[in-house]
C-alpha cells in the first residue's frame, strides 16, 4: 500500500487506471487466469498417497520441463540465424552434447513414473509431444529410435496430453505447484 499525498493530506491507498463508463469514473485491475477447484477428498488412504506422490514428482519434474521449453525456443531461434544447413547441424549436434552432459546424470535419478511425468509435461510446456520435438531437430530416425526405447519402459513420445480428460489430475497439481498452494 503507498502513502498518497492529496492537498497536504496523506492517504493510503492504491494508484490504479481507470475508465470511464457512461460518465461514471471506474478504477480497473487485471487480474491474472483464476482456476478454482473443489477441496480434494480422498476415499482411501491409497487415494491421498498417490496424489501426494503425484505432488512430489511434479514439483520434481516440472522444472525440467520449462527448461525444455525455454531450450527448444532458444534452439529454434538461434537455428534460424544460421547461414546453412551444416552450421545448424553442428549447432545440433554440439547442444546435444551438452545437454547429454548437463542432465544425463539428474535424468537417471528419475524413476519410471517420473520420467512418464515428464514426457506428458514436456508435452504440456511445448505444445508439441516428445517425438514431433526430437524429429524436428534431429530428424525422423533419431524420433523412431527414442520412441522404440521408451516403449521397452512402457511409455511413449507420441502420447498427447489430455488437461481436460485423463490428465486433469497433473494439470491441477501442475498449477498448484506454479501458484505456489502445494
Amino acid at each position: 500500500m503507498k502513502q498518497i499525498s492529496k492537498e497536504g493530506k496523506k492517504v493510503q491507498g492504491f494508484l490504479v487506471p481507470v475508465r470511464t463508463e457512461y460518465g461514471e469514473t471506474l478504477p480497473t485491475v487485471d487480474l491474472g487466469p483464476v482456476s478454482i477447484y473443489r477441496e480434494m477428498k480422498y476415499a482411501t488412504p491409497e487415494e491421498r498417497r498417490a496424489y501426494n506422490r503425484l505432488v512430489r514428482d511434479v514439483k520434481i519434474t516440472l522444472p525440467y520441463a520449462k527448461m525444455v521449453s525455454e531450450t527448444m525456443m532458444e534452439t529454434y531461434e538461434y537455428l534460424q540465424t544460421l547461414p546453412n544447413d551444416k552450421a545448424r547441424e553442428a549447432h545440433l549436434k554440439r547442444m546435444q552434447k551438452e545437454l547429454y552432459e548437463q542432465y544425463k546424470p539428474e535424468m537417471k535419478k528419475l524413476t519410471l513414473r517420473q520420467g512418464k511425468l515428464l514426457l506428458k509435461l514436456i508435452t504440456r510446456e511445448t505444445n508439441s509431444t516428445s517425438y514431433e520435438l526430437i524429429d524436428s531437430f534431429l530428424g525422423g530416425f533419431a524420433a523412431g529410435f527414442w520412441n522404440m526405447f521408451a516403449k521397452f519402459f512402457g511409455a511413449s513420445l507420441k502420447a498427447d496430453y489430455d488437461p481436460y480428460g485423463r490428465d486433469a489430475m497433473i494439470e491441477r497439481v501442475c498449477t498448484e505447484v506454479e501458484y505456489g498452494l502445494v
